[in-house]
């Protein structure tokens, strides 16, 4: 598989596995994370694992990061042949809850957060990718995978009931259909990955409930619990590389069967 080039928007969870996965297949990462100790740390790995890597710290809700985040990866590397989309919070905290109780300030963090931020990153992208020529190797000029979650379309009133962060997942898949649709022709794949509960630092609260366990040993009964980080990055990796050169506009449900229970 030739080297290419790939933008990672984490430095840690799903995102931090696919990028070290990645970097064993030889390709080149450039990693845009909020900590700057996060995005060095990540970056030495990457290293030593044989990848070029560069990175940018900052912060993706604001509106003038992704150009740049952008611009910086194609300066380092003259050419972006896929993004992973995958920075995201929950905002339980904030006030995310089910629609009744929602709060205002879950709501408008929560979207701006899990979706605004992806539009932003999949706009500057696309811009860049449009202007390059198709990759010698695949014939394509870029690949965009999405983050999306099992709950923007198959929801659990129990325990995950969070209406702003099902909403954005949900949102995330329209703008990826969309967009693949429109950019098929342009010879860029547009895909979104859609998650169940995943042992990551954002999975710990509920990786730590008892009742939200053995409700997780049922709906994913193929792994009978929560779903080894390195099969979601595994099947990110799948969707970023050559590999699916055919396919797009998918969603790909990692989820251990939870859509069958």
């Amino acid at each position: 598989m030739e080297p290419q080039n790939y933008l990672i928007t984490a430095s840690t969870g799903i995102g931090a596995e696919t990028a070290r996965q990645l970097a064993r297949l030889g390709h080149r990462l450039f990693i845009v994370s909020r900590r700057t100790e996060h995005c060095e740390a990540l970056a030495a790995e990457l290293r030593g694992l044989g990848s070029e890597t560069g990175f940018l710290a900052g912060d993706l809700t604001d509106p003038e990061f992704a150009p740049k985040a952008v611009s910086e990866c194609v300066e380092t590397f003259h050419r972006l042949d896929g993004l992973f989309n995958v920075a995201g919070i929950s905002a339980r905290r904030l006030g995310d809850a089910p629609l009744h109780e929602c709060a205002e300030q879950g709501w408008q963090i929560s979207l701006e957060t899990n979706v605004t931020t992806q539009y932003r990153m999949c706009r500057e992208s696309l811009r860049v990718m449009l202007a390059q020529e198709p990759h010698p190797g695949t014939g394509q000029r870029g690949a965009i995978l999405n983050m999306s979650s099992i709950l923007g379309i198959h929801p659990e009133p129990t325990h995950f009931s969070a209406i702003a962060y099902a909403t954005g997942k949900g949102a995330i898949i329209a703008m990826t259909r969309s967009a693949a649709a429109f950019y098929a022709k342009h010879r860029i794949r547009i895909n979104a990955l859609a998650p169940a509960l995943v042992h990551t630092p954002m999975s710990a609260r509920a990786s730590e409930d008892l009742e939200v366990l053995e409700l997780i040993a049922r709906k994913q009964s193929l792994t009978g619990g929560v779903i080894p980080i390195r099969d979601a990055a595994a099947a990110a990796v799948f969707l970023l590389t050559e590999s699916s050169r055919s396919i797009t506009g998918e969603v790909l449900e990692v989820d251990a069967g939870w859509n069958l229970s």
